[in-house]
């Protein structure tokens, strides 16, 4: 690439001139190719080691002049292809201009300008692509990345390191290379390349450990090996790195989303030098993702920027050193020392802001009022105008809000344990009033305003009482609404009423599933005894299943809403389920449940840490996997009682997850000696289905609602009752030191090994359904799942011809998840497929796309792929050829384009009318296989005549098919005469569509001349390009046959040893016979005529080398992109 112009001072020292002119020197850098010596090993472990070994291109060009010392750099190359163009370019366009000039000053002063010409205006170009330039020296290491590992352009390099990587016991100093989605090493040492590539998705563990053997390291684990990395600068920021990255890779596994530069987060002030913008992209939204985490804000929350500050405390009487941070719609405050204060303040409740005077004891103040007259003083605020400017910019985009609810989220003292019942309330104290007249939803939609449990009482408030009613409504007013749910609903207006209407008359596997389970939610509790409460319910569910179709509808999302119902109108209900299922519970509600799994394996890393002798005996029984996951799945409310279970849902809205962990904690301890002296695991549930059946709320009036499990297990002697306030106080004394940032780390490396879990579930799932289906062996079925992931995966970074969201259905079976399109099929066809065809392989790899692509969406998945693949190895003669048959016959030789899952919608009941023609029983017969017309027979033979160029006996084959061609023409035209004989008339009367019937439109040319030339036309297509030792070769297969020209002889006139040439242009000009036609049964007895073909067709293949040299074409991909220029040394791994 073209550089800024730079001086050199010595062009000869670690360089070796290999071309020159009088203006211009092309170098390569010792130690780069074959040779070089000593001083070339010295020269190639120096640039590795030291920093050289990214910034210093192993080809350059240099600017000289005669009566000038210096020399001026102006153009680097990673491969000799790349600086050759440069040359060429710089002969050919500047060197007779500047041949003229008299001064060589006038020469250097042009040709940097010309340079730095070209330079703008390829940054000129970029600049739509790329808004940020990366510096020089970072771009010319993303080239070596892509040159050493053979990575292609997509392949967008974080950021590199120095480091030690253990081979053994031996460290190999080099450099480490993080790209977005690969972990690069490489090393080299006196001659001894280490190379190294890992794929993100394939981690399985990150950790940052000291060890005797390993000072401060980093393990990279996958499921095979581990990687050792040691001895960097800066280990903490490398290893916050690789988990993002990873964390990266995990969301893909999941979502197949491929990454996405975040545009919308704030750019730094200052430009870090040798930094990328997309590692500045990533630290920005790490900072952005522990801003919404510290505060449980919205995944929109965008961070504009924090500073350091004091807030005066009320409450405390003193000015609280902390942070201010500013986003799109919050101010926030979090103080230094740790639960002191933490305050959030919605913009839209913001009324005022202003600078106030200037003191000692406050300097740089600032005052923001709120709507309900609250007024909060900051100060010792370093940048006060600039502050008080963004602040009011997003006051200005920020919306009026026309709802009641002043409720915001205001300064609150933290403290280790907060009662529920001193909680904000839930919804706005003003009445149902305020609540009409603010309400979002449609005037005509039938939407619950008020929970369902005041609607209740007030229709029967005799049942329970007037001490019951007051107490009830009273519970309302329970719980600080989650920050997010609230401004959400402020800032949507409508929204909610928009996918109810949307979503209503829709048919969908989900909205099936909620009908399904609509009165299995709290069928105890009244409220969801009639139609009010189950079509509440059902609006609340449907419109969140439309709106999320990723997660659509999971069981335990029914039970939960079903409480939110109870307290708050349907809007707001919708809201908390939606900051519930995609914030405050990520990844629970998914088909998998993920998340739910991820929180089990944290939660048995808390029982050993916290419990370490009961875990142990925990583990033997298996328990904690069993119980945690009905727990966290519906927050108790499963196997609590109601009233009791309640108080858990407030107090996780309030402090989030950590509340579900103490609680969990709280209960294994409190029966611990039980549990300790349990035999085996129905005994353990037992106990633990007891103590939480009498777990109670003894502040409540209404009658307990006991669970069907309490009635069954509480045997003659009913356990004692605890009190949920009791139980929860015990959580935050016991074990109240949990912090929410070390639980989201622990989810992390839980999510590393539940995601690969998983992979590897499905990985099984699939091999044991292709087992009955295929003859491949379970190792082989394992690889080529593998590489056709793979494959899949590699589509969702590296680019394809439809998004990946589009290829993965997460709602299909294993089998049909993963699909690729036809250019991804065509690779992997080429590399696995038995049948090469040279150059015409894409073209049969095209055909049997289309004929295993049944519902024509352009896309194949697994079942489709290796249905395919199992033919051409293990079917026997018949089958191989029926499938060669059926490839010339519509819909494989057909080229209509597909329909792109786009343009074809298609529902559940699509897919089960798809797997019921799977079950149908398959009675198709070589009878039921339509006719093939001459032109089809003669793409036949022209496949079969470039599948045999590279096999041992391909003479033999040559003559045999030709025979073979010879024959089936002249059964062809047999054939003609009985069908032309017999619809003479229909003939006469009107042409048909069908070639069997067709009229002849010229008596052209032979059917077998036509065979000939098509023949001879595959021949003579352009092989691959040989190498001068194959070019020097005599030509002895040709030596043993007569050449003649095929347009001079008839076919029967062709002896046996005899091979057409020519005669493409003739076979073009020509007219085809349309009566003509042959069936399979005449092809086949005809094949079955060769020994040579039978032999062909009956030989057992092996797929292990085909998918060893698979699994190994990204280290060719390596040497070819490095050994263009035929420079690679041997590699010494």
């Amino acid at each position: 690439m073209w550089i800024q112009p730079e001086e050199v001072l010595l062009a000869g020292a670690l360089w070796v001139s290999e071309r020159a002119n009088p203006f211009f020197i092309l170098q390569r850098r010792r130690g780069h190719g074959r040779g070089g010596g000593l001083s070339g090993l010295l020269v190639g472990t120096l640039d590795v080691v030291l920093d050289s070994s990214a910034r210093v291109a192993p080809y350059r060009i240099l600017l000289q002049t005669a009566d000038s010392q210096i020399y001026w750099s102006i153009a680097c190359g990673s491969s000799r292809k790349e600086i050759t163009e440069h040359w060429d370019w710089l002969e050919s366009n500047l060197l007779q201009t500047i041949s003229i000039f008299d001064n060589d000053e006038d020469v250097t002063t042009f040709v940097k300008g010309k340079i730095s010409g070209i330079i703008a205006e390829e940054n000129r170009l970029k600049q739509g692509d790329e808004q940020e330039e990366d510096c020089g020296k970072f771009r010319e290491a993303e080239l070596k990345m892509r040159r050493l590992f053979g990575m292609p352009d997509e392949e967008k390099l974080v950021n590199y390191y120095s480091c030690s990587y253990w081979k053994g016991r031996v460290p190999r100093q080099g450099w480490l290379y993080l790209s977005v989605n690969h972990l690069c090493f490489y090393s080299f040492l006196l001659g001894k390349e280490v190379t190294l590539v890992v794929q993100w998705t394939e981690v399985t563990q990150l950790e940052k450990n000291a060890t005797l053997v390993f000072p401060e390291s980093v393990r990279v684990s996958t499921r095979d090996t581990e990687h050792f990395f040691s001895m960097f600068l800066n280990i903490n920021d490398t290893f916050k790195l690789m988990e993002q990255l990873a964390n990266i890779a995990m969301r893909q596994l999941l979502d197949n989303e491929a990454f996405a530069a975040d545009r919308s987060l704030p750019k730094p002030c200052k430009t870090l030098k040798n930094v990328s913008a997309l590692k500045r992209d990533l630290d920005a939204r790490a900072k952005n993702e522990r801003y919404r985490t510290m505060f449980r804000l919205t995944q929109d929350e965008r961070l504009d920027g924090h500073t350091d500050c004091t807030l005066w405390t009320p409450f405390a009487k003193m000015h609280v050193v902390g942070q201010l941070f500013i986003s799109n719609n919050y101010i926030c405050f979090n103080s230094r020392e740790e639960d002191l204060c933490q305050l959030i303040i919605p913009l839209r409740e913001v009324s005022i802001v202003e600078k106030a005077d200037s003191s000692s004891v406050l300097p740089c103040p600032v005052s923001i009022s709120t709507k309900n007259k609250m007024n909060f003083l900051f100060a010792n605020l370093k940048d006060r105008d600039f502050l008080v400017q963004r602040i009011s910019d997003f006051l200005q985009r920020t919306p009026d809000s026309s709802w009641g609810d002043t409720s915001s989220d205001l300064l609150q003292p933290k403290s280790g344990f907060k009662s529920a019942s001193s909680s904000t309330p839930l919804s706005s104290s003003a009445g149902s009033e305020s609540v009409h007249r603010g309400r979002h939803y449609h005037p005509g939609l039938p939407t619950a305003s008020q929970g369902l449990l005041q609607l209740y009482h007030r229709d029967t408030p005799e049942d329970l009482g007037p001490k019951a009613v007051s107490s009830n409504e009273g519970e309302d007013e329970r719980g600080a609404p989650e920050r997010g749910a609230v401004n959400e609903m402020a800032t949507h207006p409508g929204y909610y009423g928009d996918l109810v209407e949307q979503a209503m008359g829709l048919c969908s596997l989900a909205t099936e599933e909620i009908e399904r389970d609509l009165h299995r939610s709290m069928p105890e509790h009244r409220a969801f005894q009639n139609e009010t409460g189950i079509a509440a319910l059902r609006r609340v569910l449907t419109a969140y299943a439309h709106r999320n179709p990723g997660i659509g509808y999971c069981q335990a999302m029914n039970i939960v809403t079903s409480v939110l119902l109870l307290y708050c109108p349907e809007e707001e209900a919708f809201w908390l389920l939606v900051a519930l299922c995609e914030r405050m519970l990520p990844d629970y509600y998914n088909t998998r449940v993920v998340g739910a799994l991820v929180d089990q394996g944290v939660f048995e890393e808390l029982t050993r840490a916290f419990l370490p002798l009961l875990y142990e005996h925990m583990q033997e029984l298996g328990v904690i996997s069993t119980i945690s996951l009905s727990w966290f799945l519906t927050l108790f409310l499963s196997v609590m009682p109601f009233d009791s279970a309640v108080l858990l849902v407030d107090c996780f809205f309030y402090e989030g997850i950590k509340v579900i962990f103490q609680v969990a904690l709280a209960v294994l301890h409190d029966n611990m000696d039980a549990l300790l002296s349990c035999s085996d695991e129905g005994e353990a549930m037992t106990i633990l289905g007891r103590y939480l059946d009498n777990v109670v709320n003894k502040q409540t009036v209404a009658p307990p609602i006991p669970h069907l499990h309490a009635l069954l297990t509480s045997g003659d002697d009913p356990p004692p009752e605890i009190d949920i306030f009791d139980l929860i106080k015990s959580s935050y004394e016991k074990f109240g030191s949990l912090r929410s940032d070390v639980i989201e780390q622990m989810r992390f490396k839980q999510r590393l090994k539940v995601i690969q879990s998983l992979e590897d579930t499905a990985k099984r799932s699939v091999v044991r359904a292709m087992m009955t289906e295929s003859a491949f062996s379970i190792e082989e079925l394992e690889e080529l799942y593998c590489l056709f992931k793979s494959k899949h995966m590699t589509s969702c970074y590296w680019g394809s011809s439809s998004s990946a969201a589009e290829r993965h259905d997460p709602s299909l079976p294993y089998l049909e998840q993963y699909r690729i399109d036809p250019a991804q099929f065509t690779q992997l066809f080429t590399a696995l497929a038995p049948w090469i065809c040279g150059a015409n392989t894409a073209t049969l790899s095209a055909r049997l796309f289309r004929l295993l692509d049944q519902n024509q969406d352009g896309l194949v998945n697994f079942k489709e792929f290796i249905t395919g693949l199992s033919g051409m190895y293990h079917g026997d003669m018949t089958e191989k050829l029926k499938l060669l048959y059926k490839l010339h016959l519509p819909p494989g030789n057909s080229h209509k384009a597909h329909l792109s899952p786009k343009e074809k919608v298609k529902d559940y009941r699509y897919y089960l009318r798809m797997w019921a023609k799977e079950k149908e029983p398959k009675t198709e017969t070589i009878k039921d296989l339509p006719r093939m017309n001459q032109e089809q027979f003669i793409d036949l033979c022209k496949t079969l005549y470039n599948m045999f160029s590279e096999e041992s006996l391909e003479q033999q084959l040559y003559h045999s098919i030709a025979t073979v061609a010879s024959l089936l023409l002249r059964i062809g035209e047999v054939g003609k005469k009985f069908n032309n004989g017999s619809k003479k008339t229909e003939d006469a009367q009107a042409p048909s569509p069908t070639p069997q019937s067709e009229e002849g439109l010229s008596e052209g040319a032979s059917g077998e001349s036509q065979v000939c030339r098509a023949l001879a036309e595959a021949q003579l297509e352009p092989a691959a390009p040989q190498t001068s030792d194959e070019e020097t070769k005599d030509d002895t297969s040709v030596s043993s046959y007569s050449v003649v020209s095929s347009g001079s002889l008839q076919c029967e006139d062709i002896a046996d040893d005899t091979v057409l040439i020519g005669g493409g242009e003739q076979r073009r000009g020509s007219v085809l016979d349309v009566d003509w036609s042959i069936t399979f049964e005449q092809v086949l007895a005809s094949m079955l005529t060769e020994p040579p073909l039978v032999d062909y067709f009956e030989k057992k293949r092996d797929i292990q080398s085909k998918m060893a040299a698979c699994k190994a074409q990204r280290a060719v991909e390596r040497q070819t992109s490095s050994a263009s220029d035929h420079e690679l040394t041997q590699h010494s791994i």
